[in-house]
This record gives C-alpha cells, structure tokens and sequence, in this order.
C-alpha cells in the first residue's frame, strides 16, 4: 500500500494567490494547513470541497454524555442512514426525548427491540444506565481523562469496545487527535481517496493517518464527508 506523500513545495506568493482566488480556502486553520502540507490525499479532499469550518463541524457536537454514549451504542455497525432511523424510534418511546438513564431501566426491553434494537444492544443500553445510576460510571470526570483513559473507562460497559469509545470522544469531548481504525466509514473512504485495492486493516490506517497528527480527529472528518457518511 503506498505512503502518503507530501505535497510538492509552492512559493509563499503561490499559496496566497491560490487562496485569494478560492472562499473556502481563506478559511484555513492551522490544523487544514497542517494536514495539506502533510498529506496530498487530504490536500485535495479540502481543496475540492473547501475546509470543515464552524458551520460543518461536528465535533463535539452531542453535549449531553449519556445520550452519546447512547447513540453511539445504537449505531454499532450500522449505517448512518439506518442508526438515524432507530435512534428516532427509541425517543418516540419517550414523548421526542433521548431516555434519561432512569427512564431507560424502566421500560420494557420488547419496546426497545420493536423500535429496532438487538437484544444485544437492548442489554448494552440497560447496562449504561445502571452504571450512571448507580455510579459506577462517573460521567462528569471523563472530561478530565486522557483519551486512553477514557476508553479505558468506557470499555468496562457491556457492549462498548474501542469504535463507541472513540465516537464519544470525537462527537462528546471534541478530542482532536482521535483515529478510529475500525470505523467501517474512515476504511472506505481512506480505500477509495488513496486508490488501495482493499479496505485497510487497523495497522495500514494507523500508518496512514501517522502524519496527521495532532489533528487525526479532523482527517477523519474529512474522509467522512467524502462519503457523506459521518456517524449521528
């Protein structure tokens, strides 16, 4: 599979004039800027479609912990599309509201399995809510963590492995140097933006998104919307 290669030099007259001459790209951040000088993939997923500016950008985007953790866990391998779909039939159950973690242990499982969970996913949502009720699970101190200890933290609920963890603190905590080699989503897009005959495997992802950093969070969001798949 072939590295990413760094973008060819230009002047500093030629880059002010390419800027000039395009709206999104007098909107670059220190992060854009970063990820183009590093990556030629990335370069022109930016250039073509203009940054993820304030307007677009989804991180940090669902405030509320538990019902991240919540979505999160509804969208495991899903598309954005069908995890949408459910999710909204679970808040029908409770008048348009995400369940308050009280309120999500009280409800019939069958209820949560007709609005299109698994059973699996069923048990996963019961168990969050328990370990927030009963405080096993401290919500407000994640905030406070390093990213491994958060999925550290996040991992002892049943159900939630690394991909969910990561989902929370790209779309909860607004980390900005999150990648998730697993996320079905970033593998296809990173197949097709850099033309590998096969999805990439946790290790090539990892050495892809290698010069990213501290921005892969970002990175990620541009391969997403590549797709126009990013999780919800």
């Amino acid at each position: 599979m072939p590295e990413p290669q760094a973008r060819a030099g230009h002047s500093g007259r030629e880059r002010r004039r390419r800027r000039s001459d395009s709206g999104p790209m007098n909107r670059l951040t220190q992060a854009d800027e970063h990820l183009r000088s590093v990556d030629h993939v990335i370069k022109r997923l930016i250039d073509e479609r203009g940054t993820i500016d304030s307007e677009t950008d989804r991180r940090g985007s669902r405030p509320d912990a538990y019902q991240a953790l919540g979505r999160a866990i509804v969208g495991q391998q899903l598309s954005t599309k069908a995890a949408a779909s459910i999710w909204g039939r679970v808040t029908e159950l409770f008048e348009g509201h995400a369940p308050s973690p009280s309120q999500l242990l009280v409800v019939d499982g069958q209820q949560l399995r007709d609005a299109g969970l698994s059973w699996s996913k069923v048990g996963f949502l019961k168990d969050l809510a328990g370990r927030v009720e009963d405080g096993r699970l401290d919500l407000d101190r994640l905030g406070e963590l390093s990213d491994e200890d958060v999925v550290a933290e996040l991992t002892e609920i049943k159900g939630v492995g690394s991909w969910t963890a990561e989902m929370f603190l790209i779309f909860h905590l607004a980390r900005p140097d999150v990648i998730s080699t697993g996320d079905l989503g970033i593998r296809r897009a990173a197949q097709i933006a850099y033309e590998l005959e096969d999805l990439p495997g946790p290790t090539d992802l990892e050495r892809i998104a290698e010069p990213w950093r501290p921005h892969r969070t970002l990175a990620c969001l541009y391969l997403w919307r590549s797709l126009d798949n990013a999780p919800v």
